[in-house]
């Protein structure tokens, strides 16, 4: 999809150390809450763009990794948007043409977590359904997608030209996996860069895109993940 101008046996870590490891960084945090609506704490000086940790957490007893299904938003009023610039009914974007798009990125942001967590040498990776009081759930989310050019179905040969790529936004849930509570939260939003040229967009770069996007959250991700529990400071 083309997108627009926009955590075995280890060293056992505290949730303060976890945090520095894996959002370690210097990107500016605009000003938010400091404390969220379920009590999670702003952390200071983070890669991702905005991270909440739950006070006093303790993630020592966890072994296991498991991932959430994903679930994909649109920009508010995206496909209203879009159309609105389209003269032609057939070239519209449709709802099954947004849930193609849904369906088709959140198997991409799936797998992307599933694969950065089992690259060798790889964590315990186990099934929602066998998830227990040892495992971690990771509940990643797309939310404020924003396609430039969609790719549609239609009839006829027709040609998309943009400058633009498009964004989306990661809101990544780390949670107790027998609980369901919430222990981090990260928030990150991700543009492709301007080429400043135009370029045919269709669905395979629509799919490259969003793959560079994806790949830069899940190796942010497994870079922390190796400080922390390896000591992989490269």
């Amino acid at each position: 999809m083309i997108l627009r101008d926009k955590v075995v046996d280890w060293v056992r870590p505290t949730a303060a150390i976890f945090l520095m490891a894996l959002m370690a960084g210097c990107s500016s945090t605009p000003s938010v809450p400091e404390t969220s609506h379920d009590g999670l704490v702003l952390q200071a000086d983070t890669k991702f763009g905005l991270v909440y940790a739950k006070p006093g957490v303790d993630i020592s007893a966890y072994e296991n990794f498991a991932v959430h299904h994903c679930e994909v938003a649109f920009r508010k009023n995206w496909q209203r948007d879009q159309n609105s610039t389209r003269r032609s009914t057939t070239r519209r974007v449709t709802d099954a043409d947004m849930e193609g798009i849904r369906a088709s990125l959140a198997e991409l942001c799936e797998t992307e977590f599933l694969s950065v967590l089992s690259v060798e040498p790889a964590y315990s990776v186990v099934s929602e359904e066998q998830a227990g009081a040892s495992t971690l759930l990771l509940r990643p989310n797309i939310i404020n997608l924003d396609v430039a050019a969609p790719d549609v179905s239609s009839p006829g040969v027709s040609r998309s030209y943009t400058t633009e790529s498009g964004e989306m936004t990661l809101f990544l849930e780390v949670a107790d996996a027998s609980t369901g509570e919430t222990l981090f939260r990260i928030v990150d939003r991700r543009r492709n860069l301007n080429s400043m040229r135009l370029q045919w967009s269709n669905s395979v770069t629509n799919t490259a895109d969003a793959k560079r996007i994806l790949n830069a959250w899940g190796e942010q991700f497994r870079e922390g993940l190796d400080r922390v529990y390896r000591g992989d400071n490269s």
